[in-house]
């Protein structure tokens, strides 16, 4: 078996297992009544990213919120919460290396001159591989117009596919784990 021939499908499907489940995290701030909010604006779109990209970016979570009852002012000063939304892109590299060949080398017997001792048989060879891949990252965060101060933020982390059906699947699955809990729950009275 030539495992050479074996090492673009191993890592393709290592790396689409991790395309499939973003890595996210939310925060929020505990002080914070989520129930007093009804309404959101944008002060930031996503940027450096193509125009089409950043229009379903926007799209999902005016979805997202939406969904929850809230409401889309056009102007964020209107609006009790406003939105920025950020995207960042870094290059990362995997190595695969593959051996072929047993590895033979060691303490035993070995017939001839040089028994007992250490002896190599075999000499193997070794096929390393890189792959060069794309990880993106959408950051959200929530301010309170009233205050200016953060109350919530969400990032989605996943390798970038590389078609835009995969691509718009990916951010779809991120934006909806993102807001899976959201909002938050009220904080509990605190009895004295």
């Amino acid at each position: 078996m030539h495992y050479t021939r074996l090492t673009p499908v191993l890592a393709a499907l290592a790396l689409s297992a991790c395309a499939s489940t973003p890595s996210v995290y939310t925060d929020f701030s505990p002080t914070v009544s989520f129930s007093n909010f009804h309404s959101y604006g944008w002060v930031k779109e996503p940027t450096d990213v193509p125009p089409l990209v950043s229009q379903r970016i926007v799209a999902d979570i005016n979805a997202q919120l939406q969904a929850k009852g809230w409401r889309l002012e056009q102007s964020a000063a209107n609006a009790d919460v406003a939105l920025a939304a950020h995207v960042s892109t870094q290059q990362k590299q995997t190595l695969n290396t593959f051996y072929d060949g047993p590895t033979w080398a060691g303490w035993g017997w070995q017939p001839g001159w040089y028994a007992p001792g250490w002896y190599a048989p075999d000499v193997n060879m070794a096929t390393t591989t890189v792959y060069t891949y794309e990880v993106g990252t959408l950051v959200v965060d929530m301010f309170d117009t009233r205050n200016k101060q953060a109350i919530w933020r969400g990032s989605a982390t996943d390798t970038v596919p590389q078609s835009p059906q995969a691509l718009d699947a990916a951010l779809k699955a991120g934006i909806d784990k993102m807001f899976s809990g959201f909002p938050p729950e009220s904080p509990k009275p605190v009895r004295q």
